[in-house]
């Protein structure tokens, strides 16, 4: 599992003009919030992306002073900034003592919104030193779009050989190894480096579906302000923990008591690719009758998180409610919102996440929670055992498959 994520954000933006003499391009405003920041928030919803490394160059100071050292969720942000302009492929040669074997990288101008576990989960090897992610279809001839045989990228073509077909979405899952073909700078990975290894298959291709959208040019940067946050503003699907994700034998709070019900990491794996936020929302009532502490139910969701990273899957985060009226700990004795059947943690999530209500739903395996669902104003669904994924298939709006 990929653990270090890099953001190129050292491109000076001529095609903005005047919009980027002054500011970064990575920094130019959308809706209010500098454009990096939605690709961090992005980023850091994974939870497995524990070192950020944005890669600086034109006004980089600016990114330096905003970003370096700080915390983004549970990542650290670091900056290099390059001595002289070396292109994207030099500026990643430039950070080369810095980089991980693998790491995930990312252009600095442009978002795709696809399930970035799906990409970086399994490992490369020696017969792929870069794994690609795809937009599937983007009309228009502004964008490189390459061959594809047998699941491997063997060309690229010129930006106006062909209107149709899938492009590069400025994401990869990306080996080291791929520097040692860089002898000289300035030198551009998408020119020079990549097409290289396409002629030797070198190049794994991921094609999926989603919203894509790039700053580089002052009509989409435009675009962006009103479609992006439309774009990231998703739907969620709310779990119930015991009985639904892992089988309800009484107070679970360890890893090696857990029993994951079938098809429960495929089921959170399908929201994540098809675009929706996912949450676990679970009464504790063991941390109030003083079974097990609340450290102990963070370690589990953690742990259960680090398992479906292994299957590319993830949970954007993890709500519980350790009150409880009969509580035997004074401190956690009392009667609590949080508490399905109220619906306070699904609010909370629904204030701290850009979720989509109305088409929002719960999955849970008591009425407790069918009523916490209609309290909150989202649909509920009573799951009684089988299948989970293939319960969540029927019930989620699918993106359609790419070609």
């Amino acid at each position: 599992m990929l653990q270090q994520a890099v953001i190129l954000v050292g491109g000076v933006g001529r095609r903005l003009g005047e919009r980027t003499a002054a500011t970064p391009k990575a920094l130019l405003e959308v809706a209010g919030s500098p454009f990096l920041d939605y690709l961090l928030d992005e980023l850091t919803r994974y939870g497995c992306f524990e070192r950020v490394l944005l890669l600086a160059g034109h006004l980089g100071d600016q990114i330096a002073q905003r970003y370096h050292g700080k915390h983004w969720r549970t990542s650290i942000v670091e900056v290099v900034q390059e001595p002289a302009p070396l292109g994207t492929a030099g500026a990643l040669r430039n950070a080369t003592s810095r980089l991980d074997p693998e790491f995930l990288l990312l252009n600095g101008d442009s978002l795709f919104d696809c399930n970035l576990l799906d990409l970086a989960a399994a490992p490369l090897g020696s017969e792929t030193l870069v794994r690609m992610a795809l937009q599937h279809e983007h009309l228009g001839n502004r964008y490189r779009r390459m061959e594809i045989e047998g699941g491997r990228i063997v060309r690229f073509l010129p930006p106006a050989a062909a209107s149709r077909g899938p492009i590069s979405a400025g994401i990869y899952a990306m080996s080291r190894q791929v520097l040692d073909g860089i002898d000289g700078a300035p030198c551009s990975l998408e020119d020079a480096v990549l097409p290289r290894l396409a002629e030797r298959r070198l190049i794994e291709a991921r094609t999926y579906q989603g919203y894509f959208i790039d700053i580089g040019v002052p009509a989409d940067l435009d675009r962006a302000q009103v479609e992006l946050p439309r774009a990231l503003r998703r739907p969620a699907v709310f779990f119930d923990r015991d009985g639904v994700l892992n089988e309800d034998t009484g107070y679970v709070h360890r890893s090696e008591d857990v029993r994951w019900i079938s098809g429960a990491r495929e089921a959170i794996k399908l929201c994540n690719d098809n675009g929706y936020l996912v949450f676990v929302v679970t009464n504790q009532a063991g941390v109030a009758r003083g079974l097990y502490g609340v450290d102990a139910v963070e370690r589990l969701h953690a742990w259960m998180n680090a398992r479906l990273a292994e299957t590319g899957a993830h949970v954007d985060e993890f709500r519980y409610c350790p009150f409880h009226q009969e509580g035997s700990v004074a401190q956690f004795r009392r009667a609590s919102d949080r508490r399905k059947p109220a619906p306070g943690m699904l609010l909370d999530c629904m204030r701290a996440w850009p979720v989509d209500r109305s088409r929002s739903l719960l999955i849970g395996d008591k009425a407790t929670d069918i009523a916490a669902a209609e309290a909150a104003g989202v649909a509920g669904h009573l799951f009684l055992g089988g299948d989970l994924a293939e319960f969540v298939a029927g019930r989620i709006v699918k993106r359609p498959p790419a070609p």
